[in-house]
């Protein structure tokens, strides 16, 4: 026991981890540094000091993850991948918390926990079960997906080839969501603290290029960190990846008459309605330093906002806002936002926030860390509407009567069917890719035990296209005979 340096190091040794994700886990599948470039100006639409000068970069860290699986698992999985970006712009950090899909499974945040088990491992026997993924106990014969179908629009996403993507590098991304693009008081313009609703599209230049299910099995074998590694070394060689970022702009008024609830995330905004705007191109050109402390500790939210944007009414949206700091404040510790990773170039003065576990920062000295100081007073973000101290998330006459936050309550509707039939039409249009589709549910569906959840997934996938859900039932039972 003398032995110090022993000692402190099997002591280290064993305090090396920290906890895990919960969702979107580490290591697989790939991450960067690189830089938002603006292509155009949006002073029209957002006061953000990044989007209003042409030419002008932004320096950024990208993480992309999968879902599902834990640390380790093959990266060329079967799932949603996410798409975690800060952006350090001279105004704050602006994190853009994305999917690489338009969509998503819920618009009731409550069911996310339920959501995530379900695709995770059973708790008795930590397999990955296929009567967990489509299995939900309310009622007690409906699967979570038979007993949510609001996300059957996500699961032709999933369950296509779009499902296992070939490259990060030939991928897009987006934000799901509905924000908000808000313009501040000034003396040159008539729309004092107006906005527009938006959503954000990351489109690869490289093309897209996905897997069918037998090359990402076969790939997820012969090397399961593939993407990861096509990443990494093609930044190596300085191939530097590059993306266009768009959105899609509606205004209050629209948002007011349209035909469906703007903030329901399993939806998409018709391009027909509201057009792409290109903002800015995002180019990925260095690779981390060290992956524990460039991304391990890296902590993303949709929270981290800066003036010029701001979050909608989404109740999904609403609720990340709240679990993604939570979850790092569990994960890092209460201090996480002074980790050099997360830390915003722009100066950052909060002296109400301070001590703490590991806080290695000068910790504001003397400055008073109470509310309403005279010997120091503090000057707030400017309340838009000259009514005293706000957040950034600008509240507006019309959220309050049009789009006050709240639970969604829960109904099917046709119209929750309607785009996932227009998707299943462009699969169509590529050669032997709905033949793949029913190959891909079906290898999945086929180890449900219960014939009668089953037939129930094949009649919502009937409500989508009737030969779909007959393609589903012609392939899965075919499986099912032969086992």
């Amino acid at each position: 026991m003398q032995d110090t340096q022993l000692i402190e190091t099997l002591a280290h040794f064993a305090r090396e981890r920290i906890p895990e994700r919960h969702v979107h886990p580490p290591l697989p599948p790939g991450h960067a540094y690189g830089e938002f470039t603006c292509t155009h100006d949006c002073s029209d639409i957002t006061s953000a000091s990044f989007l209003g000068q042409v030419g002008k970069t932004t320096p950024l860290l990208l993480r992309i993850s999968t879902v599902g699986p834990e640390a380790g698992s093959a990266d060329t999985t079967r799932d949603v991948h996410g798409w975690a970006m800060k952006l350090y712009t001279d105004e704050g950090n602006l994190d853009w918390v994305f999917n690489n899909t338009p969509v998503f499974f819920i618009r009731d945040p409550l069911k996310f926990p339920s959501l995530n088990r379900s695709h995770k491992r059973h708790p008795q026997t930590h397999l990955p079960d296929p009567n967990m993924f489509w299995e939900y106990v309310e009622p007690s014969l409906l699967a979570f997906h038979v007993g949510n179908p609001e996300g059957f629009h996500q699961l032709l996403h999933l369950f296509s080839d779009r499902g296992t993507p070939a490259s990060l590098r030939h991928m897009n991304a987006y934000s799901g969501h509905t924000y908000k693009f808000t313009l501040k008081v000034t003396k040159v313009t008539s729309q004092d603290g107006s906005f527009k609703y938006v959503k954000y599209h990351i489109k690869t230049t490289q093309g897209i290029k996905n897997l069918t299910k037998e090359e990402s099995v076969r790939v997820a074998g012969e090397n399961p960190d593939f993407l990861i590694q096509d990443l990494f070394e093609a930044i190596d060689r300085k191939d530097y990846p590059e993306w266009t970022v768009y959105v899609q702009v509606m205004t209050p008024e629209q948002a007011e008459t349209y035909r469906w609830n703007i903030f329901d995330m399993t939806k998409v905004w018709p391009h027909s309605d509201f057009p792409l705007r290109q903002i800015g191109t995002m180019k990925l050109n260095r690779n981390p330093r060290n992956y524990f402390t460039d991304i391990e500790q890296a902590a993303f939210s949709p929270s981290n906002m800066v003036p010029g944007t701001a979050p909608s009414a989404d109740p999904v949206l609403q609720a990340r806002m709240f679990s993604y700091p939570d979850a790092a404040r569990y994960r890092l510790g209460t201090n996480y936002q002074q980790l050099p990773t997360n830390a915003a170039k722009a100066p950052v003065y909060c002296p109400y926030q301070r001590d703490g576990h590991m806080n290695f920062s000068d910790n504001y000295g003397a400055d008073p860390n109470y509310v309403g100081s005279s010997l120091q007073p503090i000057t707030y973000y400017p309340d838009l509407h000259g009514q005293g101290p706000q957040a950034v998330s600008t509240v507006t006459e019309h959220e309050k009567w049009v789009g006050q936050v709240s639970n969604f309550q829960y109904g099917l509707y046709d119209d929750d069917f309607e785009q996932a039939a227009g998707l299943w039409k462009v699969i169509g249009k590529e050669a032997g890719h709905q033949e793949r589709f029913f190959g891909n549910v079906a290898v999945h569906l086929s180890q449900v035990r219960s014939s009668k959840l089953r037939e129930a997934v094949y009649a919502l996938f009937g409500r989508v296209d009737q030969g779909l859900g007959e393609g589903v039932k012609q392939a899965t039972e075919g499986l099912v005979r032969s086992t």
